[in-house]
């Protein structure tokens, strides 16, 4: 018996070893963020995992829909939007530490995949002549009734006078990120995305992209705010987030950062 002893207990320790990681990671504190940051707060979360042995999870989704959530009751600690807005009106009702930090400005960009007949350009010029021609079959924003990048994408197709005439032919993405995924699966001509997005190294080599003039639409600005109740490491990742690391992260995914402004 003494020779299978050993083995057992090496497997139990394993076994109670990799359920503490489990219960560690279940432990960890949400941060419920805007799809538009889906690769650079990845990138983040792993860099502060390893610089502080500390984690959190991470939820992705529309602003919309987590401000909602958030006003249900779900366990966020941490809310990262894309629209200040919603920050703003959380805390006048009660769910939030404060009204937060502003932590970046978004851009949008008309991104193609590779192969579509459509030319991406800044003022939208080859999209309307398209559409004018009936050459659009498919185009993809984030649906701006929840989702601020599909917000001030309506309000930029809007400037150039396009918008009605797009309806026909749009495709809604329940957030920015699943617009992306429609606007690339080679089954629309494009869509109008995050530049965070289009730079990402699992997304810009499926097609190309131009930069919409910001002043065509009102101003991506991105808030953070802890919520009621968030923990100490909730807190040090929002701490961490104005961290130069972090930030040379927001950066190089093309973010503006509040300094920059």
């Amino acid at each position: 018996m003494v020779f299978y002893r050993r083995p057992i207990l090496a497997a139990f320790a394993a076994v109670m070893l990799g359920s503490a990681a489990v219960q560690a990671q279940q432990d960890a504190p949400v941060v419920a963020a805007a799809s538009d940051l889906q690769f650079a707060v990845a990138e983040i979360a792993e860099a502060f995992a390893a610089q502080t042995d500390m984690s959190v999870r991470l939820s992705m989704g529309s602003t919309g829909n987590f401000a909602r959530q958030i006003r249900e009751g779900a366990p966020f600690e941490i809310f990262m939007a894309a629209d200040e807005q919603f920050i703003f009106d959380l805390h006048a009702d009660g769910f939030t530490l404060d009204q937060g930090d502003l932590y970046a400005l978004g851009r949008l960009v008309i991104m193609v995949p590779n192969g579509s007949s459509l030319t991406p350009d800044e003022n939208l010029d080859h999209l309307a002549e398209m559409l004018s021609a009936g050459q659009i079959t498919r185009f993809s924003i984030a649906n701006p009734d929840h989702a601020p990048y599909g917000m001030r994408a309506r309000e930029a197709l809007r400037t150039k006078g396009i918008w009605d005439d797009l309806q026909p032919v749009m495709v809604l993405g329940e957030n920015v990120s699943q617009a992306a995924q429609f606007a690339l699966s080679g089954n629309a001509e494009g869509g109008i995305l995050a530049y965070s997005l289009a730079l990402a190294p699992q997304v810009g080599p499926r097609g190309s992209y131009a930069l919409i003039p910001d002043s065509w639409h009102e101003p991506l600005r991105q808030r953070m705010v802890l919520l009621n109740g968030a923990g100490p490491v909730a807190k040090a990742f929002y701490a961490y987030m104005m961290e130069p690391d972090a930030r040379d992260i927001m950066e190089r995914y093309g973010f503006i950062l509040p300094q920059d402004e």
